[in-house]
């Protein structure tokens, strides 16, 4: 449901197989299977609750009786209780907080390989400096127990989690989407071992709305480990790069020893959600920018959808960041 709407989703098979194409004509070949990911590291992300219930949301709804694919249509106000429902239409309201994604036959598996997929990058990371997630559906709006945003399992959070859990001490999550990381907020506002930091769309003006301005700067023992950079909309690369340098300065002096990027390109000047002025020359300055932090770097498929440039796009991040990495060890 977009403005009023019912439209095909704009996060879509079409994307990653766009994304495939490009990433392989531009010689990164060295491609791994994601490794099965354990049950636990998901529930040191998320809710026990909620991994439950987006396992058996699709099922229970068959089984209620109700068609098509499993999709609320009552949600919590702010002034409304919290109880959570029995049943699996009140729960999709309570588990979910936009209208943007149902759940259908296969969301649950797919959710899992992604979040499988972003477990796996990050294991190589630490072994061999960087890999590159490539999967689908993102992840970076999916909170600690809700869906939205086409996201269902975060998928970088969990690439974060699995750097700690691999020894890194502090882990840096650089969210450059669009829109900002809601989810990955959500998750590690109190904590100090993982500082997020994104760039993205002013939400007085764009999704997620309610979250993702400067003061909000983390909590009790994460209070000081979250950088929000909202940027007016239309902003060009100039404004947008000048951001990009805070947030690397601020990863930086937080000492981090591992990164996690949430790679979005949908700051492409025609992607069809967003309106940033990025161009396609730009995406491998980011790369190069990001590179310059020379940390073992999780690159995490978010958002940018179907143009004639997304594979493009997104190759030229991973070129100028691999050009600059290989630089950097030489």
């Amino acid at each position: 449901m977009h403005l009023g709407q019912l439209i095909p989703s704009v996060e879509s098979p079409a994307r990653l197989q766009v994304i495939e194409r490009a990433v392989h004509a531009a010689g990164f070949d060295d491609v791994h299977d994601a490794q099965c990911i354990e049950l636990s590291l998901l529930e040191r992300v998320h809710s026990p609750q909620y991994i439950e219930f987006l396992s058996t949301a699709y099922e229970r709804w068959r089984a209620a009786g109700y068609a098509g694919d499993a999709m609320a249509y009552t949600w919590p106000a702010r002034h409304a209780g919290q109880t959570r429902p029995e049943s699996v239409v009140g729960q999709l309201g309570y588990h979910s907080f936009s209208a943007d994604c149902s759940i259908s036959a296969g969301t649950a598996g797919a959710a899992r390989n992604a979040a499988a997929a972003a477990a796996t990058a990050a294991t190589h990371a630490l072994q061999v400096g960087s890999a590159f997630a490539m999967h689908r559906p993102p992840g970076h709006h999916a909170t600690r127990d809700q869906f939205g945003g086409y996201c269902y399992l975060n998928n970088a959070a969990v690439a974060a989690q699995r750097l700690r859990d691999l020894g890194a001490a502090k882990v840096a999550v650089l969210d450059i989407d669009y829109h900002h990381g809601n989810g990955t907020q959500d998750i590690f506002y109190a904590r100090d071992d993982v500082l997020t930091c994104s760039i993205h769309a002013d939400p007085a003006n764009r999704f997620p709305w309610f979250i993702g301005y400067a003061a909000e700067r983390g909590v009790g023992a994460g209070e000081g480990s979250n950088l929000n950079l909202p940027l007016p909309l239309g902003s060009a690369f100039d404004a947008w790069r000048d951001a990009l340098h805070v947030a690397i300065a601020a990863i930086r002096k937080a000492g981090c020893d591992a990164l996690v990027v949430a790679l979005g390109v949908d700051t492409f000047e025609h992607d069809p959600i967003s309106d940033f002025k990025l161009k396609t020359e730009h995406y491998p300055l980011v790369g190069t920018d990001i590179a310059a932090l020379q940390l073992p770097t999780a690159l995490i498929m978010e958002g940018g959808y179907l143009t004639e440039q997304l594979g493009e796009n997104v190759a030229g991040v991973l070129q100028g960041f691999a050009q600059a990495h290989r630089g950097s060890s030489a």
